[in-house]
């Protein structure tokens, strides 16, 4: 439910709805409650608690979802961090053709398309989605950890750093 609706029927400032949510989020995102609260971009969501997945799938009748193989977790991190995107700069970040990832990708909701570049083709630009989020329990994309960059990792002095020779 968008935050904005809620404040609207209510009569109050949306900020009024964020505070009440996180008030609720406290209540319910314990271990033990059946079920969580969600922030999904401007909007919230009531979730089951992912401790009692397989319980409710079983009640449900619910399918296992498979989990997303490598090549799908390299081109939804690519889409995400670089949004909107084509499909040759996922594949020029990638090295490898990614047409059936990112159709596979759309069909499970997690991509999207988001118009088009004004280029010679009009190649297709691709986003995440509000599904994505709630997949991986994000309030908006600017939740993303910063990506990890080769050669970020501090190294610890060798016998050759003068502050070690200095001891």
């Amino acid at each position: 439910m968008e935050l904005s609706r809620i404040a609207q029927v209510l009569g109050v400032r949306t900020y009024v709805i964020e505070e009440a949510v996180q008030k609720l989020q406290e209540k319910y995102n314990t271990a033990e409650s059946g079920i969580h609260l969600l922030f999904l971009g401007e909007s919230a969501q009531f979730v089951s608690n992912p401790a009692f997945i397989e319980p409710v799938r079983g009640v449900l009748d619910l399918k296992r979802n498979t989990p997303l193989s490598q090549a799908a977790l390299e081109v939804l991190a690519v889409v995400a961090y670089n949004q909107p995107v084509t499909k040759a700069f996922v594949e020029q970040v990638r090295g490898v053709d990614c047409s059936g990832v990112i159709g596979s990708l759309m069909q499970k909701g997690l991509l999207e398309e988001r118009g088009r570049l004004e280029l010679p083709g009009r190649p297709l630009l691709y986003g995440t989605t509000e599904n994505f989020l709630r997949c991986f329990q994000l309030r908006s994309i600017d939740e993303l950890p910063p990506p990890e960059r080769e050669g970020d990792e501090e190294e610890e002095p060798g016998p050759e750093d003068p502050e070690q020779l200095s001891l």
